[in-house]
């Protein structure tokens, strides 16, 4: 365990010590068992997973966090582990938090999993136009946020109080001039059937980064990088094969 901002943080390090740290970090709702596939087959090299705060066997934050506090605690860890110049590899919320860290600390290399960057300006659903009426009228602001709950995304709904709050900060935090720092050399890989990050997305943040190359499977979603999984680990290990160093 470690402890950022009085939050016990849970993660796992196995591997080869000797070899390239990469760090893991899964998407929203999840744990370190969706990253662990990946992880196992690169023991060649030092692995770490982390269960981001409220996740997992994580506590959650005492305070609301922004992006920029679970790029910091991620760096913290690191810090603390005397590890720098990782490799990141980051699936949707974990993609956007490697994302971020990699345009503020060295970062080796950068793998992003269907990892949303940007506000998306959706035209409100009937259903978010009925609440926001709902909530004008007296006496009616209890019933709208119960309302929430059923009319908010599945993430919204099974998160905890403190938690969506946390989504709602991160949902509506945009990187994209922050992108615009990345040095290290990056593959973005997603499913042409990703119903969560649209694919359009890919080829905007592939222009955003320096060096980078978008990677499409066709027929998979939004967990691309699992249903695939054999691909998505041959092209890593080749991807972190390319250091001159090697």
């Amino acid at each position: 365990m470690f402890k950022y901002k009085n939050v016990q943080i849970n993660y796992i390090r196995y591997g080869n010590k000797n070899g390239k740290t990469i760090v893991l970090l899964h998407g929203w709702g999840q744990n370190i068992e969706m990253m662990k596939p990946v992880g196992d087959a690169l023991t060649k090299n030092d692995i770490i997973i982390i269960d981001l705060p409220g996740h997992g066997k994580s506590e959650e934050p005492k305070e609301v966090w922004l992006l920029d506090d679970f790029a910091d605690m991620v760096h913290e860890l690191l810090k603390s582990l005397k590890i720098e110049n990782p490799i990141l590899i980051g699936h949707s919320f974990g993609g956007k938090i490697s994302l971020l860290y990699a345009s503020k600390y060295q970062t080796q290399k950068l793998v992003a999993l269907a990892s949303p960057f940007k506000v998306e300006k959706n035209e409100p659903s009937l259903k978010q136009k009925l609440l926001k009426s709902i909530k004008k009228l007296p006496g009616m602001s209890v019933v709208a946020e119960k309302a929430k709950k059923y009319i908010g995304s599945t993430d919204y709904r099974n998160a905890s109080p403190m938690m969506r709050q946390i989504l709602v900060k991160h949902v509506n935090t945009d990187l994209t001039e922050n992108i615009k720092k990345i040095n290290c050399p990056t593959i973005i890989i997603w499913g042409d059937q990703d119903a969560a990050v649209p694919l359009e997305d890919a080829y905007i943040l592939e222009k955003l980064i320096k060096d980078a190359a978008v990677i499409v499977y066709e027929g998979c979603t939004h967990y691309a990088y699992l249903e695939r999984l054999s691909q998505t680990t041959s092209i890593i290990k080749s991807f972190i094969k390319e250091d001159k160093n090697d």
